[in-house]
């Protein structure tokens, strides 16, 4: 029963993720904001949006056996760890796949300087997130976690004042679909009309609402889930989160830059990314330092070396060669194998 609870949850946090970034993108057209604000950091942060609930909820209200905290330490160390390695694993498979009959390149043509600071950021972020989990010292916790928030704030304006912004607005500008609530409501209604930035945005927030009861729904149900099946498994609750929150909640990612490196627009399918990997180093684990020990051992202390190295990867190769290959990114699935093996050692 917790299996098919478990696949249910995917589900819902992936319909929610879905319906929650179209909706903020259209609160997005709706404010006036520019087409790289809508299309990379709303996009960004819409579908990291799950992994912040999640955590979130399983913390504050966490699970039937009170395994909330390391279900949701796991689910704030999977994000980063994730979408520095499997993610960026398929993302590779995809290019090398598109590449084939002179489609596209191998490499990938994103813009060297918004993903050399992205990573930057990330890598600075994680650092001290990664120095927190040694130093058992709360009030030093709380200090980071205020320092990691408005270094968010900072990472967000100068992000638009980058060289990049022109080429993500471009890149950005066709990606919002119709918004899915009034699509539905046309066809029920069949009034033919289109929504547009002009149209009433009641629709949107609306959308938006529903979304995030989705989400919250679907993490209730999955953190249930997880708590049960580990327990059954006699697998540690904080892996067992690790690796899977991760495939319920990073989807959005995938999928999304998945489909932009079909369309050549790499620095958008890259900073959706990347974007992430920043977002992830930030609120999700100021969440852990404010309402957890985040004491980092074990296979988080693993889980946590690995992001880091994988993401340090990822920088040295931008800095360097200002592109990335389909090859190297699939080599990043060998970080994540890696920890695959570890926890299998330790079963």
């Amino acid at each position: 029963m917790e299996w098919i609870l478990l696949i249910v949850s995917f589900v819902i946090i992936l319909g929610g993720s879905e319906l929650f970034t179209n909706g903020i993108e259209w609160v997005g057209e709706g404010l006036g904001l520019s087409e790289g604000a809508v299309g990379s950091v709303l996009a960004a942060v819409g579908t990291a949006l799950p992994e912040t609930l999640l955590p979130l909820i399983a913390i504050v209200f966490g699970a039937s056996s009170g395994a909330g905290e390391e279900i949701g330490t796991g689910a704030i160390l999977g994000a980063p760890f994730m979408l520095t390695t499997l993610a960026m694993f398929v993302l590779g498979v995809a290019v090398a796949i598109f590449s084939r009959g002179g489609r596209r390149s191998t490499d990938l043509d994103g813009d060297d300087s918004v993903i050399t600071q992205d990573l930057g950021y990330f890598l600075v972020m994680y650092a001290l997130a990664f120095a927190a989990g040694l130093i058992h010292y709360k009030p030093l916790h709380y200090v980071l976690a205020v320092v990691l928030m408005v270094g968010y704030g900072f990472y967000v304006r100068r992000h638009f004042a980058a060289p990049g912004e022109p080429e993500l607005e471009h890149e950005a500008e066709t990606e919002i679909h119709q918004l899915y609530l009034w699509r539905w409501w046309e066809r029920f209604a069949k009034h033919g009309k289109r929504y547009t930035k002009d149209s009433p945005m009641l629709p949107s927030y609306t959308q938006v609402a529903l979304a995030l009861g989705l989400i919250i729904g679907g993490s209730m149900i999955f953190i249930d889930a997880v708590d049960g099946i580990a327990t059954q498994l006699g697998v540690n609750h904080l892996v067992f989160a690790l690796l899977l929150a991760p495939l319920a909640t990073e989807l959005p990612e995938k999928f999304n830059s998945v489909l932009w490196v079909r369309r050549k627009k790499d620095t958008l399918a890259l900073g959706n990314m990347t974007g992430a990997m920043v977002f992830q180093a930030s609120f999700p684990v100021s969440i852990g330092l404010l309402l957890t020990p985040w004491v980092l051992e074990g296979p988080g202390l693993v889980a946590a070396v690995l992001a880091l190295l994988a993401g340090s990867v990822l920088w040295i190769t931008m800095k360097r060669r200002g592109k990335f290959q389909a090859w190297l990114l699939m080599g990043q699935g060998v970080f994540y194998l890696a920890f695959v093996g570890y926890v299998i050692t330790k079963l």
